[in-house]
């Protein structure tokens, strides 16, 4: 998955819950997922809609109501629904998976798979702006999902940052790692 993608995808709430529980075998109907989710219905609503933008659901001809539509996986949407639910296995407590639907949460994990400096994830995910970029910082590492550690070589000395525990192993399930820094 490239990193504009995931960017698009984390941008609402509650997209990469639904992705991972339509890869579980949770029916593509609104009110399971709804359930499932615990979202609220506009939230849920928009997040769906998205979904469907981005060419990851579609409509499933033939079933479900007009007013109540059924969705399945699109084949890119299978794809990153599988990612998405390795992600949901590793992050299995509400409180830890609230910190995964902030907007930059998932990005700035699968950008951190290994040493960078502020201003190097800043240019990896683009359009983040400052304040945002030090704010889910400070969030991951508060859940110890983002290390912190001054880099003395440097003069003036710089912090460098890292994911770690639950964070590296989201990273790993994004599958970014591989990519060149």
């Amino acid at each position: 998955m490239d990193i504009e993608l995931l960017v698009k995808i984390a941008s609402r709430a509650w997209s990469l819950s639904i992705l991972a529980l339509l890869h579980e075998g949770v029916p593509g109907r609104q009110a399971p997922l709804l359930a499932e989710t615990g979202a609220g219905r506009t939230a849920f609503a928009q997040s769906l809609a998205h979904l469907k933008a981005l060419g990851l659901l579609e409509r499933n001809p033939g079933h479900g109501h007009p007013l109540r539509p059924e969705f399945r996986l699109t084949q890119k949407g299978t794809a990153i629904a599988a990612i998405a639910a390795r992600i949901r296995a590793i992050v299995p407590g509400q409180q830890e998976s609230a910190v995964l639907r902030r907007a930059w949460s998932v990005p700035v994990l699968a950008v951190g798979h290994h040493p960078r400096y502020f201003s190097e994830m800043k240019g990896a995910l683009m359009p983040i702006t400052d304040r945002a970029l030090s704010q889910s910082l400070r969030q991951l590492r508060a859940h110890q999902w983002i290390e912190r550690e001054i880099d003395t070589s440097q003069h003036p000395p710089r912090p460098l940052y890292q994911t770690v525990n639950a964070g590296a192993a989201i990273s790993q399930a994004i599958g970014l790692a591989s990519a060149a820094p």
